[in-house]
């Protein structure tokens, strides 16, 4: 008898199924663990990843996590073989990883991986629940979130009025996550966005946002320094984040890629206030088809942790001494201009060495 195929979900596509007949669908081999949780990122990709797959298991625990967290341990109580971790690094408890990140597209053993090369991580969802049901109903919604997700956005379309761009950049659960749960809701029972954004604890978030919108003005106005066509905004220790695409639309073409800090000296993993962190991001309204750098090299220069997309990734600010060497103490807030300068020395070496 010849062997069976390598399996493109990872060692436990085979072990699950022993009686010599490999499911080829990817909806039964989900069905195959039983899920009954999902533990997905806070954004709007992991959040309608969660509500497309409510579709199909529609008694699912819905929970929000971040990357850091799954790698130190804060979810490790909520993870177990029944468990679909979504826009998320996999963990080696879980039973089945749905994601999109490169940094993350590794088999764990033992874990289903519907790891693909997909702008959002909802688009492969939305494949696998497709295989049993209709979700048309879900395509525009789905297209949106890929090209938010995926930075393929115009700066017209992201300064626009879009209802799905004002939910986008309204929402996040770590914030809300009882409006996360809502549009969770909306997405599973098709909703559609306009009811979505006229529910009540969706409404109060937008109308926040808004409100906070005068201050992250200022302080990109305020904090904004374009260093080698690299630009830099700092809103640690402010209680607000942002995204890239704030940044770079106010920048306009005088970057070709940005860095964000965030979070707070004192902040932690799994508390209120966030850890220092950070987030790099191409100009996608000048670089529609992709970077000058892949700005991994810079999230995973010095945070083991750190990852993500080739144009949108992140990590933890570390503590560097004068020397740009790792050390092992607490992080403290002259670290964030080390490791900020450690950053533009190797965007700078890498932008040339790519455009020359």
């Amino acid at each position: 008898m010849n062997a069976a195929p390598p399996s493109p979900f990872g060692r436990k596509g085979l072990e699950t199924h022993t009686k010599g007949q490999l499911m080829t669908d990817r909806i039964s081999m989900l069905q195959s663990i039983e899920p009954h949780r999902v533990l997905t990122d806070g954004d709007l990709d992991g959040i309608t990843t969660a509500g497309v797959l409510l579709r199909a298991f529609p008694d699912l625990i819905v929970a929000f996590g971040h990357p850091g967290g799954i790698r130190a341990g804060v979810f490790d109580d909520q993870i177990d073989s029944k468990t679909i971790i979504c826009d998320l690094p996999s963990h080696p408890a879980c039973g089945a990883v749905i994601d999109h990140h490169e940094t993350n597209r590794a088999d764990v053993e033992g874990v289903l991986n519907f790891w693909k090369e997909t702008p959002s991580a909802a688009r492969i969802a939305f494949e696998i629940v497709g295989e049993s049901q209709d979700v048309s109903d879900l395509q525009d919604m789905i297209d949106w979130v890929d090209v938010l997700d995926g930075g393929k956005v115009s700066r017209e379309d992201f300064l626009s009025n879009h209802p799905m761009v004002v939910l986008s950049r309204s929402i996040e659960a770590s914030e809300r996550p009882e409006a996360a749960q809502r549009i969770v809701r909306g997405v599973a029972e098709g909703w559609g966005i306009e009811r979505i954004l006229s529910d009540p604890l969706v409404a109060e978030s937008i109308h926040r946002r808004e409100m906070e919108a005068s201050k992250i003005t200022k302080i990109i106005h305020d904090s904004l320094t374009v260093v080698d066509r690299i630009a830099i905004v700092r809103f640690d220790g402010t209680g607000i984040r942002t995204n890239g695409y704030r940044i770079t639309a106010e920048a306009g073409d005088e970057c070709d890629a940005c860095i964000v800090i965030h979070g707070d000296v004192n902040g932690s993993l799994n508390g209120p206030t966030h850890p220092l962190s950070a987030s790099f991001y191409t100009n996608s309204f000048l670089h529609s088809n992709g970077g000058l750098v892949d700005l991994t090299r810079l999230a995973t220069a010095f945070d083991p942790h750190g990852g993500g997309h080739r144009d949108a990734c992140g990590c933890r600010i570390q503590p560097l001494g004068e020397d740009g060497l790792r050390e092992n103490r607490e992080v403290e807030i002259e670290d964030v201009n080390r490791n900020i300068a450690a950053w533009i020395g190797k965007w700078s070496n890498e932008r040339v060495r790519n455009i020359g």
